[in-house]
């Protein structure tokens, strides 16, 4: 597979992305399907009520047909099973989200599933995925980065597969709270993931499915960029978390995950401290959690924020790749 496919690939992305949203924006706008923002959120974000939401409809629909026409492509004979395990943990997580989004918007309020039901949907896809995994005789070790080691987990492979979904749905979830924030810490990480994908482990239809990905948010970014014509909404956030959970599985990256998707992880662990401080102190570490707030009531600009956190992703990315291409 050449370049010359992968820069197709986020091509088509990208504009079936911008083509959509001109369309679907408006029809979001009608059906008054606007975003709930937190009262304890920063005021500045009030003036962003009644924004559109739920434009992850428009990413995951393009990164679906994207990622099919392309695989159709390099490979008429069929489609992978690694392929169709990505498409089914972007559409599951992504309807997941699509319900939490849905009920807030028909309750008026910030707050739609609730954590069980959301977490018992998590829970569900994620044993799907293992169980497919396991008839598919998946390997159940783990690398450890830049060396030949391999830890055999066994079933405790289960484990790691349910954290892993989880845990990286919810942490991209954390993220998406400015304009542009998670649509472009996210194509920074899934382009570090293709480009492993492609470069280091070889596996063609994972690369084109993480460039679709990447097409499909540089697409939306033309839209989310401040000030936001429209959020992606949980329906967005939860499936990209899953999705990237999904490739860094399928290509034997499940450490990696941790560096490439630094900002997710850092963002996370500022709402961990936060709370474990408060209900222990009566303290709080931050003026507000995820951390992308704190430097908002520190006086920066949203824009300022946004940017600093993607040159900050794009660090994790570069040295993530470096750790497996140029050190191993």
């Amino acid at each position: 597979m050449n370049i010359t496919v992968l820069m197709i690939t986020i091509a088509i992305g990208f504009l079936i992305t911008v083509l959509l949203s001109p369309i679907f924006i408006p029809f979001l706008r009608r059906l008054k399907f606007g975003q709930s923002i937190r009262e304890e959120g920063p005021k500045s974000h009030l003036k962003k009520t009644g924004t559109p939401t739920m434009g992850g409809i428009m990413i995951v629909f393009s990164i679906v047909i994207t990622s099919l026409i392309m695989s159709w492509k390099i490979n008429p004979v069929g489609i992978s099973y690694e392929l169709w395990i990505l498409l089914f943990v972007l559409v599951g997580y992504g309807l997941l989200g699509f319900l939490d989004d849905f009920i807030k918007i028909i309750k008026k309020r910030n707050l739609g599933l609730t954590s069980k039901q959301k977490l018992l949907g998590q829970l569900i896809i994620a044993l799907v995925i293992y169980f497919v995994l396991r008839e598919q005789g998946f390997p159940t070790y783990v690398s450890i980065p830049g060396t030949t080691v391999q830890l055999e987990l066994g079933w405790g492979y289960a484990l790691l597969i349910i954290f892993m979904l989880v845990g990286a749905s919810n942490a991209v979830n954390l993220t998406d709270g400015l304009d542009g924030l998670l649509a472009g810490t996210a194509a920074i990480a899934f382009g570090a993931f293709a480009i492993l994908a492609w470069y280091g482990y070889p596996q063609n239809e994972v690369a084109i499915f993480a460039l679709a990905v990447v097409g499909a948010l540089l697409g939306f970014l033309v839209f989310n960029a401040h000030p936001a014509k429209v959020f992606m909404g949980d329906t967005g956030s939860l499936a990209l978390g899953g999705a990237i959970a999904g490739v860094a599985i399928l290509t034997k990256l499940e450490i990696i995950l941790v560096i490439i998707g630094g900002v997710f992880v850092i963002e996370t662990l500022s709402v961990i401290i936060q709370v474990i401080s408060f209900k222990t102190t009566g303290k709080r570490v931050f003026k507000m959690s995820p951390l992308h707030h704190h430097y908002e009531l520190l006086g920066w600009s949203e824009w300022r924020v946004v940017t600093t956190f993607w040159l900050v992703g794009l660090v994790f990315a570069a040295l993530g790749i470096y750790i497996e291409v140029g050190i191993s």
